[in-house]
């Protein structure tokens, strides 16, 4: 099963047919009733992400914005008023 495919319930069946012989031959029934939850709620999490547009984190944005964090911190120093003549 591909997780970043559009329909998750099809890539079941096509996973069955490829490596269980599916129709012709048929899982246990806990097998298949296991493989068709994790499907149905890969689906529904398919769906909640295309109704809220949630995008994956990018690791390259990720680790810019850390470096560029790190730069700031390294610039920015504290500065002691109290000493004044």
């Amino acid at each position: 099963m591909n997780s970043s495919s559009i329909d998750p319930l099809r890539d079941t069946v096509v996973w069955l047919s490829r490596h269980a012989g599916f129709p012709g031959v048929r899982l246990p029934a806990k097998a298949e009733a296991m493989l068709s939850v994790a499907a149905l709620a890969a689906a529904e999490e398919a769906q909640e992400q295309q109704r809220f547009l949630i995008q994956r984190r990018d690791p390259a944005q990720t680790s810019a914005l850390r470096q560029h964090g790190l730069r700031r911190a390294q610039v920015h120093f504290k500065c002691d008023n109290s000493a004044k003549v």
